[in-house]
């Protein structure tokens, strides 16, 4: 889904971007729990597709837990969206 030029542009923007949240009082949210229902699949697939726990979809979609940038992509991957659609900064 990702060409490799696009993906080294979102993995040191997105690395950029989590260091500020993370020192400036934002959040990552998601769309996980929306995307995975509107594909109609749970979350133990979708964590079968993207080699995790259930626990860890999960601990993701109620925003316990962020995933590495790696399962980042895997996640909006097999949703079918761009990494961008998926997470967001609050």
């Amino acid at each position: 889904m990702f060409d490799t030029k696009l993906r080294i542009y979102y993995d040191k923007g997105v690395k950029d971007i989590l260091q500020v949240i993370y020192g400036g009082g934002y959040s990552l949210q998601n769309k996980i729990k929306e995307y995975r229902e509107k594909k109609g699949i749970s979350q133990g697939k979708l964590a079968e597709l993207c080699h995790v726990t259930r626990q860890t979809i999960n601990a993701i979609e109620n925003h316990k837990y962020a995933p590495s940038l790696q399962l980042a992509f895997d996640l909006a991957e097999q949703l079918g969206v761009k990494i961008d659609e998926l997470f967001y900064i609050k």
